[in-house]
């Protein structure tokens, strides 16, 4: 099977088959776009390298719907509504089966966001899978990390942490080890990651900041805090914590959720009198939303444990060190 007929035969879609928005299509030197009258283009690209992004062992399937959920992860984080993708695909053979199942987790996952592939391009090498990914958003609406005001609320989407949890796993260094049940549903939160797009959708002209989490939760949020110029007072007893890390230890739980990355949650900035309105957002996605923080005006990361994620409360509050750092990819993991 030579490169076009690849191409034909799992990535061309035939007429019927999953969005058509796009002026010219797959097929041409160059797709054409347009966005819809009183919108903007936001545009994102990621990169996922076989050993470093992801591991050897996983489905195919599972690695299409990925490749493409961590693109979406940044529309998400901007307020952004899919609208279509290009995909670079390096491979070092033509597997068949392989490519079967890769075709299909990326294009379920596109097709349930309405999102078109339109383009793209295919070459020999070390396994590696490149998208680049586009989205809508009404124009003024974007959701940027620069927007954080002090005294807002910091909050955090679903459940930091599983997916740091099932790499441990793997690399074998969890005593004790998690159960059969505990290591598939943590797998599934690292290998098929939820883009929160419906969420990032929501959060038009309620957020004020946003970022997704996807090197480590304080690594990401300290990106929101430098183009914000803010900093932040963080409740770590107000961290959302899933069933399977519930039974791990306190400090092995605070690892996996603040600097474990690969979690493709939101993490967002909100006035304190939105608070209603952001709990009725999680309310009708069904998602938890968790309130973690309070935006303040002295730069920098506070930890502390505590009752309350309010700024002020000084009785009863604990200052926690940081020793924590993020995935950085010419630094390594944490």
């Amino acid at each position: 099977m030579g490169e076009f007929d690849l191409i034909e035969t799992y990535f061309w879609r035939r007429p019927g088959q999953g969005p058509r928005r796009a002026v010219v299509g797959n097929g041409d030197d160059c797709a054409v776009i347009a966005p819809a009258p009183g919108m903007q283009l936001a545009v994102s690209t990621d990169t996922l390298v076989e050993g470093r992004h992801f591991l050897s062992t996983v489905s195919p399937a599972r690695l299409g719907h990925k490749a493409l959920a961590v693109n979406l992860s940044d529309l998400a984080a901007c307020g952004a509504a899919p609208v279509a993708f290009t995909l670079a695909l390096t491979l070092p053979r033509v597997d068949e089966a392989w490519l079967r199942g890769f075709a299909r987790g990326l294009l379920d996952l596109a097709d349930e966001h309405d999102c078109e592939l339109i383009g793209g391009d295919t070459t020999a090498g070390p396994l590696a899978i490149g998208i680049t990914v586009m989205g809508e958003v009404p124009a003024g609406q974007a959701l940027l990390r620069s927007g954080a005001q002090v005294g807002d609320d910091l909050w955090v989407s679903g459940f930091p942490g599983e997916a740091r949890l099932a790499l441990e796993a793997f690399r074998g260094s969890l005593h004790p080890g998690l159960s059969t049940e505990a290591f598939e549903a943590t797998r599934l939160a690292m290998e098929r990651p939820d883009p929160r797009v419906a969420l990032g959708v929501g959060l038009r002209g309620l957020a004020t900041a946003a970022i997704d989490v996807s090197d480590g939760l304080l690594g990401d949020l300290g990106h929101v805090l430098r183009r914000s110029r803010v900093g932040v007072s963080l409740c770590l007893d107000e961290l959302p914590v899933s069933p399977w890390l519930a039974t791990r230890s306190p400090d092995e739980r605070l690892d996996c959720i603040l600097a474990g990355g690969d979690d493709y949650e939101l993490l967002f900035t909100t006035p304190p009198a939105q608070r209603e309105r952001v709990a009725q957002l999680g309310a009708e996605l069904g998602l938890v939303l968790s309130r973690i923080g309070q935006i303040e005006t002295e730069p920098g990361l506070r930890l502390w444990h505590g009752t309350s994620a309010e700024a002020g409360a000084g009785e009863g509050r604990q200052a926690v060190p940081n020793r924590w750092t993020s995935f950085d990819h010419f630094k390594g993991a944490a």
